[in-house]
């Protein structure tokens, strides 16, 4: 074990109060929702399940959702089994409570990395494995699982070379983290070698491909979905989904620039990150006579050119409405190395894919796709209004999402494959 490694397990073991202090900061920010945050210290409402449990964790929204299918996968396979779900985001709370977890499964807020939180969670819980999405990086949680004998397999997990040089950073440590995984289940040979590089056990590595890809689709409220498509109509509709705020003026051009050849058409803006929402919105009215936002409880009307969506948790419905959509996070104006997002939720509810070239953290996905002619790519404001107006011709839209279906059913042997290897280590 590297010197890094064991001078941050003894910081785990006195930094309790330091988290406590970060936490009642959060608390004031609303960045921690105050009765789920005992979770983060092991304490937990009800007992334990009886029999084995699967524990997977995820860090956030994006992930938690990718493994959502893989659980159901799980719990059918072994009918006797339960499963905890853990992530580290209060955002993912409500979205997980949408998309809804199978019976027997329980989502909570997983362990701060002190020796404390981290016992007293798997004394909680006594898993018999526990499955990792990508990489949330936890060295204490990670070190103790392994103590307790409870094997550890990494699922769906890339590394970009940004990523690969900021892990390489922390030196021995990685190695000793990555050498703690009883298998690894990497989506690309890329991440392969980088694991190697790390300090990895090569023999312990699968290449298997994006797990995201055999997600089920995104659930969304019948009734919202009703009420949205009645007030909508049979208007031009798309929606910008995923943005990052540097890319929100651009979406306001294009739409503007959409306006001149379908005068009627209505833009649903669902950002990444909901902060600033004023700002945005002040923005857009500045711009567009009718604008409304869901945060307030608007909905869009007859004549709305532009719709605010800051909700969390709705995306499911918002793909549902729009038959195009761009994808965010994948025109950084503004060079802030972002690196795209998802493509495949809203491949999975049929809607037209928009990106930028900026999608380095999707690669593979979107090399898949564009090989099978399921997106397009899109440089500017300019581009995406023209690119928006083409794909209201239904023809022109259904050779995209006819190709992007084809590749995700294609892609659904890894969710079989992944669950094979968790299987084998299921103690």
């Amino acid at each position: 074990m590297s010197p890094l490694m064991r001078l941050y397990l003894a910081f785990s073991r006195v930094s309790d109060p330091l988290w406590r202090a970060a936490h009642r900061r959060r608390l004031r920010q609303g960045k921690e929702v105050a009765e789920r945050l005992p979770e983060k210290y092991g304490a937990y409402a009800g007992p334990p399940p009886e029999g084995r449990v699967l524990w997977f964790h995820a860090l956030s929204v994006g992930e938690a959702l990718a493994v959502v299918p893989l659980i159901e996968h799980a719990l059918e396979a072994m009918p006797e089994a339960h499963a905890v779900l853990t992530t580290s985001t209060a955002t993912s709370i409500p979205a997980i409570a949408r998309a809804g977890l199978p019976d027997r499964a329980r989502h909570v807020l997983a362990p701060i990395d002190t020796a404390r939180a981290v016992g007293k969670f798997l004394d909680h819980w006594h898993p018999d494995v526990a499955v990792f999405d990508e990489i949330d990086f936890w060295p204490r949680l990670m070190t103790e699982t392994k103590r307790r004998a409870i094997p550890l397999v990494l699922v769906n997990s890339r590394l970009t070379q940004k990523n690969f040089d900021s892990r390489k950073r922390l030196g021995a440590m990685m190695g000793d983290v990555l050498r703690l995984f009883d298998a690894a289940l990497v989506q690309d040979a890329e991440t392969a070698a980088f694991f190697e590089r790390l300090g990895g056990d090569p023999a312990k590595v699968q290449v298997l491909g994006v797990l995201k890809a055999a997600a089920r689709p995104l659930n969304a409220d019948p009734e919202a979905v009703a009420d949205l498509r009645k007030a909508v109509g049979d208007r031009p509709v798309w929606l910008a989904a995923a943005t990052h705020a540097s890319e929100g003026r651009l979406m306001l051009e294009a739409h503007r620039a959409v306006l001149k050849d379908l005068p009627d058409a209505l833009m649903i803006v669902a950002p990444r990150i909901l902060d600033g929402m004023e700002a945005y919105e002040a923005e857009a009215k500045a711009i567009f006579d009718r604008v409304a936002r869901r945060g307030r409880g608007e909905a869009p009307g007859s004549d709305t050119q532009v719709y605010i969506a800051d909700s969390i948790g709705e995306m499911g419905l918002w793909y549902r409405i729009a038959p195009v959509s761009f994808i965010g996070h994948s025109l950084d104006p503004q060079g802030l190395g972002l690196r795209g997002k998802n493509p495949y939720e809203a491949a999975a509810l049929g809607s037209a894919i928009l990106h930028g070239p900026m999608v380095s953290g999707q690669a593979q996905s979107y090399r898949l796709l564009s090989e099978a002619g399921a997106t397009r790519e899109i440089s500017d404001a300019a581009t995406l209004a023209e690119a928006v107006v083409a794909l209201q011709d239904a023809g022109t839209r259904d050779r995209l999402t006819e190709a992007a279906r084809r590749v995700i059913e294609e892609r659904r042997g890894v969710l079989d494959r992944t669950w094979e290897v968790i299987r084998a280590h299921v103690v």
